[in-house]
């Protein structure tokens, strides 16, 4: 097909012409997004691209997950750069990961052919190769013939950094003041201004690879012949199938199960054990909201959370890189009036997060502001101990035994949660609608005072168990007494109040109560009156308990997967069943979950996170054991 049969959208895409095309941009101009869902993740354990069912890669960021963005048309179509591959003809698409693995495959049906896109980051070690982040898109002609049409616009440090382009032999180098990228091709690219274009055809069994590298330093630009590309696809599928074989996992939802696991392993940073909340920003919790936090970063309670889950399947080695993680990066011994801990950290252990906003860039479908950084670094949790604690109690179980100096930084940490539990926080959801004496935190405190205990007993531990015990029993007591409110007949948010929150859920959970005690009961009753919609679960109710932010949010997936678990302890195992089978059917087409579901069963938020995965992965393990 020749260039001139294609036409230029407003905002600079390559469209195919013809009428039927034509229809269909149209469609295009209205929504010019797609939905959050229809993505799927690709990585090398160091970032990560989302990859739309359009075969367009629209987040990307070069050799880190917290890094400026090359390609961000997510969120901004206009401006935010992107790398496009697809048919060149109308087709329907369909999307599937290569089985076990996170080699992800985008099939193009058409009336003259069937062709596919197969889209990885080969996983490299710590050698220098490691620094070229090489991404490969392999396109594959399997049925008949078709053209296809590609179009490479990188936009560099979130569309704010201009570019150079120089057309070097088979290169085409892309060069901005902090990063340069080399694509190569097995087909002929073309000049666009500071963009590359391609139109080809293949037929049956006919193969194309385009390969993006980072270059520069000590990586210079290298092509990616078909068998190179080809060598790299199998020793890829390799990497991810031997890394898979090592889960434990054999019950009724091990597709499910085994995603989330390629998953979490995805958001995992390599070169220091970080795992991040998921790796976008900005994705809106309400679309037109201003709901858009960036998550590309450690939180301490959900990394820990991710070794609960990764334990249980039999992932030790990802259980002691966060260990290594911990010990390399956090000094849990240096404490300050917010304690030895922050709720989160960068992916190389930095502590400064600072927030700030990208008024150039409009946000997904409108939905501003884009933010980088994270001011709730600045917040005080007390949540995080527990969450820490237990994840190391399990760890020392599990997995390899905690060393002394391990030890020396659990009791400083425990004796700074037995002096300050009783404080204020901002609590788990990160409100900003002010401090509040909230149960949740209290139950977290409680948790990382009772594991500490059971690591100091079962294995002869040096600790002032008499005053660990007194805190421990004094706290259970505080929210016995004051969590506990007779006019809901229910456990509660905070003190002093009667709202309710799901966050509670995990009281069973923790084993701060047993599942089928009649307060908890009739707590967990209250919660599926109030909170609970077809299985999703609300996080609690803005109105009844302000939060100091504008605009609504979605149910919240990790609390619908805490529902499940809730109930399947409480014996309650039909309802538990259904539950899950109910919030499977809001996964996306790859069994992907973004942070929250919308009132249509859209899914909203960053995506995918891995607080939603680690929850799928634990609900899963205790229904099948329950169910026998």
């Amino acid at each position: 097909m020749r260039p001139a049969q294609l036409k230029r959208t407003a905002w600079g895409r390559l469209e195919p012409g013809g009428p039927v095309a034509s229809d269909q941009r149209s469609s295009a101009s209205a929504s010019r997004y797609l939905p959050i869902a229809d993505h799927g993740l690709i990585g090398d354990l160091r970032s990560v691209a989302l990859v739309g069912t359009n075969g367009t890669i629209d987040w990307y960021c070069c050799s880190r997950f917290d890094g400026p963005s090359v390609f961000a048309s997510i969120l901004d179509a206009d401006r935010g750069g992107a790398f496009e591959l697809a048919a060149d003809v109308p087709a329907r698409t369909k999307q599937f990961y290569f089985p076990d693995t996170n080699v992800l495959i985008t099939r193009f049906f058409a009336e003259d052919g069937v062709g596919e896109i197969q889209d990885f980051m080969p996983i490299v070690d710590d050698s220098r190769e490691a620094d070229r982040h090489r991404l490969i898109r392999r396109v594959v002609c399997v049925r008949g013939s078709l053209p296809f049409r590609a179009r490479v616009a990188p936009r560099f440090d979130y569309a704010s950094q201009p570019h150079t382009l120089h057309m070097e032999d088979s290169h085409a180098i892309f060069e901005s003041a902090s990063l340069s990228l080399a694509l190569t091709a097995s087909v002929p690219i073309e000049r666009d201004g500071s963009d590359v274009w391609s139109v080809f055809k293949l037929h049956e069994g006919e193969i194309a690879v385009f390969a993006l590298d980072r270059v520069g330093d000590s990586v210079v630009p290298r092509s990616c012949p078909l068998a190179e590309a080809e060598r790299e696809f199998t020793a890829t599928v390799r990497f991810w199938r031997k890394w898979l074989s090592a889960s434990r996992y054999r019950g009724r939802w091990r597709e499910m199960v085994h995603r989330s696991a390629l998953t979490l392993k995805l958001l995992t940073y390599a070169p220091t054990g970080a795992i991040v909340a998921a790796p976008t920003t900005s994705l809106p919790e309400h679309i037109g909201g201003g709901r858009n936090w960036d998550y590309r970063y450690v939180w301490i309670r959900d990394a820990a959370f991710c070794v609960y889950a990764l334990l249980r399947l039999g992932f030790t080695d990802e259980a002691e890189a966060f260990m290594s993680f911990l010990s390399n990066h956090v000094d849990l011994r240096h404490c300050n009036d917010s304690g030895p801990l922050q709720i989160m950290y960068g992916i190389d252990g930095r502590s400064e997060l600072p927030e700030r906003e990208l008024h150039h860039l409009e946000g997904y479908q409108g939905s501003a502001p884009v933010r980088i950084g994270n001011a709730a670094v600045d917040q005080f949790q007390l949540d995080i101990y527990g969450a820490l604690i237990d994840s190391i109690y399990l760890y020392d179980k599990w997995g390899k035994s905690i060393s002394s100096q391990s030890w020396d930084s659990i009791v400083a940490v425990v004796d700074w949660v037995c002096d300050n539990w009783d404080r204020p926080d901002e609590g788990v959801w990160e409100t900003r609608g002010g401090r509040k004496n909230f149960l949740y935190s209290r139950l977290m405190c409680w948790v990382a005072i009772e594991r500490a205990m059971r690591m100091a007993n079962r294995r002869g531990l040096p600790a002032d168990i008499a005053r660990w015990r007194r805190a421990r029993d004094t706290i259970y007591r505080r929210i016995m007494q004051r969590g506990w409110s007779d006019k809901r007949a229910a456990f509660v948010q905070h003190e002093g109040d009667d709202v309710l929150d799901a966050a509670l859920l995990m009281m069973p959970l923790t084993k701060f109560i047993a599942p089928t005690d009649p307060k908890w009961l009739a707590t967990l009753d209250a919660l599926g009156e109030q909170l609970v919609s077809d299985s999703l679960v609300y996080r609690y109710d803005p109105q009844a308990s302000p939060d100091g932010l504008q605009g609504a949010e979605g149910t919240f997936s990790i609390c619908s997967f805490w529902y499940v678990e809730a109930l399947t302890r409480a014996g309650r195992l039909e309802e538990a069943r259904l539950a899950f089978e109910k919030m499977l059917t809001y996964a996306n087409h790859l069994g992907l979950y973004a942070e929250e579901i919308g009132h249509t069963g859209e899914q909203l938020g960053n995506f995918p996170q891995a607080f939603t995965h680690l929850s799928l992965i634990s609900a899963a393990f205790n229904l099948d054991r329950h169910l026998g």
